[in-house]
């Protein structure tokens, strides 16, 4: 779907990373994992990731990151706001209502969206969609994950890939032209492929308690799969968002994904075309941060040291369900803020009237 007209536009950027950064060699040594640091960093690309403290979850970073967003944006309340995540503080109610009532934010409307590692930018053209259609004025969309939550420690295949951490844009109307504007989107899911990456236990289908003690509490990957999926789903994905942006690859200033694995993001970049110089990440100090990797990675120094506002931008991610997304915007002139992990607070603030 293009966008000619009025838009979403990026107004506001804000992130939260946890305070303690854990490297491969404390992972290993944690879950007696059969591997090094050097294997890690090579298939991976990751040397670090962030990991919430025992009384953090992911609404505490959700609060932290949209509260930095909202400052960046000038301390405007928005009018709704999208939560992005798969590790909610409860399985009932959604986290997003009290993420709001946290910051302050009264009674607007706030729901979660999952859609796993695809989520930010499921939200991203969700709230897009409703900007255009006039239900609502603003919003703040966050993504936000503790995987850290849901890992096994002793799984070789997961355990060092996931990180913490939150991210978060302010959304508001205006031209297509305007630095920051959303100008195209794409979604897509394939259902049949839903057992690639799954927690098989917790839900309807096999509730808790189960009768003999498993793992299937924990979050579980086919890495394999995965990597073949991801590197094809995300590359096609992003060439019809360009085609509908009507946009050349030759034409962009950044390509920014998700951070699910380096090898994965340079496959994806190559089959683009896309030259490193246009590539940026965090994956190498973050790990997979989930919903929350491409916002992060919005609101990281160097890309904003290197791009002008209204640099054509492309995001683009890939996760379970399998779901998958693309979104090109110009770079918006918005200057992010990081805010710090913190634990529950009360209401802040920002006050909607």
């Amino acid at each position: 779907m293009r966008f000619d007209d009025t838009t979403a536009v990026v107004t506001g950027i804000g992130s939260c990373l946890p305070d303690r950064a854990v490297t491969n060699d404390e992972v290993i040594a944690d879950g007696h994992l059969d591997t090094t640091d050097d294997w890690l960093r090579t298939r991976t690309g990751i040397a670090r990731r962030h990991r919430a403290g025992a009384a953090t979850s992911t609404g505490d970073l959700a609060v932290a990151a949209g509260r930095a967003a909202l400052e960046s944006d000038g301390g405007r309340p928005p009018d709704l706001l999208l939560l992005a995540t798969s590790t909610p503080d409860h399985p009932c109610p959604a986290t997003a209502p009290d993420v709001a009532h946290r910051l302050g934010l009264g009674t607007i409307g706030a729901y979660d969206l999952a859609a796993v590692c695809s989520g930010f930018l499921y939200a991203m053209a969700t709230a897009t969609a409703l900007l255009r259609g006039g239900l609502c004025p603003s919003a703040l969309v966050i993504g936000a994950d503790t995987y850290s939550t849901i890992i096994d420690p002793h799984d070789r295949d997961t355990a060092a890939l996931f990180g913490d951490g939150a991210g978060a844009v302010v959304l508001r109307p205006g031209p297509a032209h305007t630095p920051g504007a959303i100008r195209a989107a794409h979604l897509g899911s394939d259902g049949s492929e839903h057992p690639l990456i799954t927690i098989p236990g917790g839900g309807s289908r096999h509730p808790h308690p189960l009768p003999q003690p498993t793992t299937d509490h924990y979050f579980h990957m086919h890495g394999r799969e995965v990597y073949a999926h991801a590197v094809r789903r995300m590359t096609q994905s992003a060439r019809t968002c360009l085609d509908h942006a009507g946009w050349p690859v030759e034409s962009l200033g950044a390509f920014i994904g998700h951070q699910a694995n380096q090898r994965i993001l340079d496959s994806v970049a190559q089959r683009l075309g896309i030259p490193r110089k246009n590539r940026f990440g965090t994956i190498h100090e973050t790990g997979n941060t989930a919903a929350a990797s491409i916002p992060i990675v919005m609101a990281a120094p160097a890309p904003h040291a290197s791009l002008a506002p209204g640099d054509r931008t492309l995001l683009t991610a890939f996760g379970g369900g399998l779901t998958w997304a693309s979104i090109a915007l110009t770079w918006p002139t918005a200057t992010p803020l990081t805010h710090p992990e913190q634990s529950s607070e009360p209401a802040g603030s920002l006050t909607r009237k």
